[in-house]
C-alpha cells in the first residue's frame, strides 16, 4: 500500500539575481509523518519553506498540496492558510498582544472564532505546551526564550492544523530546553495527527523529531530516507554534515584559498 503524499515538490527552482538557490528540488512529504530537511546555512532550506508557504514564488517547478497545484488562487480556494500552522525560528510573537492573544491569533483572524472561545482554546493550548494558564496574561517581553518558543508552538497547533511547519525549532536554546521543545513537538504533532515539516541544521533535533530526513545541498535534495538510517546513509555529504567535519566533499567558503 503506497503512502499518502500530503505535499509534493517537483523541479522547484529559485534564483536571486545570479545566485541559484534551488536547482530542481524534488521531494514528497508523507501525510501524518514528520519530515525533516537538513542542510547547512545558505543551502536553500528557508527559501524552500517560503516557496511552499507562498511567501516566495518559484522560478520553475510545481508544488502540490493534496494532489492540487498550489498557486496564489488555489491557496485561497483550498483555504491553505487555515489548514497549516507555523513555528517561526525566533517565535515571532506580536509584542503588542498578550500571550493568549498571540496563541489565539489564527483562530480569531483566520477562523473567525469568537474571542471568548478563542481565549479558552488558547489557555488550554498554553497548558498543553507545559506553561501555566497565568502565562496567557503576560506580554511576550516578559518571557524567556524557551517560554517564547513554547508559546510559538502553542500558536502553531491551536487550530489543530493538518500540516505544521517548523523553522529551526531549537535554534538559540540550551540543550535541555531544546530537548523539551523536541519532545513537545513530537507529543503535540502525534496528538492532532498532523503532517510535520521541519528545517534544521541541528542533527540531535532532526533525529528526535523526524520520521523521514532529506538533505539539501547546492539547491538539490542529495539524500532522503528514514531518519533512523541517516547514520548509515553511505552518502559522503550526509556523513560529513552529521559528523560536523570540516574536511569532506562539502566545500566551505571559509576554507577556500
Amino acid at each position: 500500500m503506497s503512502a499518502e503524499i500530503k505535499i509534493s515538490l517537483r523541479g522547484i527552482k529559485k534564483s536571486f539575481g545570479t545566485n541559484l538557490v534551488l536547482d530542481g528540488v524534488d521531494l514528497d512529504i508523507e501525510a501524518g509523518k514528520s519530515t525533516v530537511i537538513i542542510g547547512g546555512s545558505g543551502t536553500g532550506k528557508s527559501v524552500l519553506l517560503k516557496c511552499i508557504l507562498g511567501l516566495i514564488e518559484p522560478d520553475a517547478g510545481e508544488i502540490l498540496f493534496d494532489g492540487k497545484k498550489l498557486t496564489k488562487r488555489s491557496r485561497m480556494e483550498l483555504r491553505f492558510f487555515q489548514r497549516i500552522g507555523m513555528l517561526f525560528q525566533g517565535a515571532a510573537l506580536f509584542d503588542s498582544l498578550p500571550v493568549w492573544e498571540n496563541v489565539a491569533f489564527g483562530l480569531i483572524q483566520g477562523h473567525n472564532t469568537p474571542r471568548k472561545e478563542a481565549h479558552d482554546i488558547a489557555i488550554e493550548t498554553i497548558r498543553k505546551v507545559g506553561l501555566a494558564a497565568d502565562v496567557g496574561k503576560l506580554s511576550p517581553a516578559e518571557l524567556s526564550g524557551g517560554m517564547q518558543k513554547r508559546v510559538g508552538l502553542a500558536r502553531a497547533i491551536a487550530a489543530n492544523p493538518e500540516v505544521i511547519f517548523f523553522d529551526e525549532p531549537t535554534t538559540g536554546l540550551d540543550p535541555i530546553m531544546a530537548d523539551v521543545i523536541n519532545q513537545l513537538i513530537i507529543e503535540r504533532v502525534n496528538d492532532i495527527g498532523a503532517t510535520a515539516v521541519s528545517i534544521t541544521h541541528d542533527m540531535f533535533s532532526a533525529d528526535r523529531i523526524g520520521d523521514t530526513t532529506a538533505m539539501i545541498y547546492q539547491g538539490k535534495i542529495i539524500w532522503e530516507g528514514p531518519s533512523k538510517s541517516v547514520q548509515d546513509s553511505g552518502n559522503p555529504y550526509v556523513e560529513q554534515f552529521i559528523s560536523g567535519r570540516a574536511e569532506g566533499p562539502i566545500e566551505l567558503d571559509v576554507l577556500k584559498p
